[in-house]
């Protein structure tokens, strides 16, 4: 099984999965990503994307600390670099992908999955299970500013203090209740609902990407212009 495989439905919806277990976030499963980003834009006609994953119960737990661990720790600069450029491309990628999107959080968005979740256009969850957390304050992992952006994007700023320093768990029915998610849904029917509000958003490519660009401009340079603080954040870490 792929890391991360798609599937079209009737023409308007192409549905991405991710299969990497928890998805966490590393070289391999991002690129992976992006690969099939790609392939639906190339090579279907879908005017929107939901993206869900096929854990029982994540959507995707963050970074790959058992990956990026060793790199902090023997401070491989160039490797940090070059992931965490990488990690803000998929960011940029889903944000300004030429379809509306819609993640479908089947399980617990964690850390840096939490924010992969902010670069939708929607987010709808499952109600029964599953958390939406920001950890980083215990794991001492500053935000990078694109990583900021994308969280000021999707939460209310009064809920986002709260969360960034308590690392707060929040229930579906309460991301619903602060509008980070469009709806809160039974595990039984999350997709089938996704699905539907998916089908019912066909419109032009053309539009949603130029709506994007000229909306997301500010997000985007963020993402783009880290200035080094990946390498500043380590020494929090380790």
């Amino acid at each position: 099984m792929a890391l991360v495989e798609y599937s079209s439905d009737e023409k308007t919806v192409a549905v991405v999965t991710m299969n990497s277990g928890e998805n966490r976030l590393n070289p391999a499963f991002i690129k992976t990503y992006l690969d099939v980003l790609d392939q639906v834009e190339r090579e279907t006609t879908a005017s929107t994307l939901v993206v869900s994953s096929s854990h029982e119960k994540i959507f995707s737990n963050g970074l790959d600390l058992e990956w990026l661990r060793p790199v902090f720790q023997n401070r491989e600069i160039n490797v940090i670099s070059d992931f965490f450029y990488l990690m803000n491309r998929l960011y940029k990628r889903i944000l300004l992908y030429p379809m509306i999107t819609v993640a479908a959080v089947n399980g617990h968005a964690f850390a840096a999955g939490a924010i992969l979740t902010c670069a939708f256009d929607f987010r709808f969850m499952r109600s029964d299970r599953g958390y939406f957390c920001l950890p980083e304050i215990d794991l001492g992992m500053p935000f990078l500013p694109g990583m900021l952006a994308l969280l000021k994007k999707a939460i209310p700023m009064y809920l986002l203090e709260e969360l960034q320093y308590t690392g707060k768990r929040l229930t579906a029915a309460e991301c619903e209740k602060h509008h980070i998610i469009t709806r809160a849904c039974p595990v039984e029917t999350l997709m089938d609902e996704a699905m539907a509000f998916a089908k019912s958003l066909n419109k032009q490519r053309g539009i949603i990407r130029e709506m994007k660009s000229r909306m997301y401009h500010e997000i985007v340079q963020a993402l783009d212009n880290q200035d080094g603080s990946y390498i500043e954040s380590a020494k929090y870490v380790y």
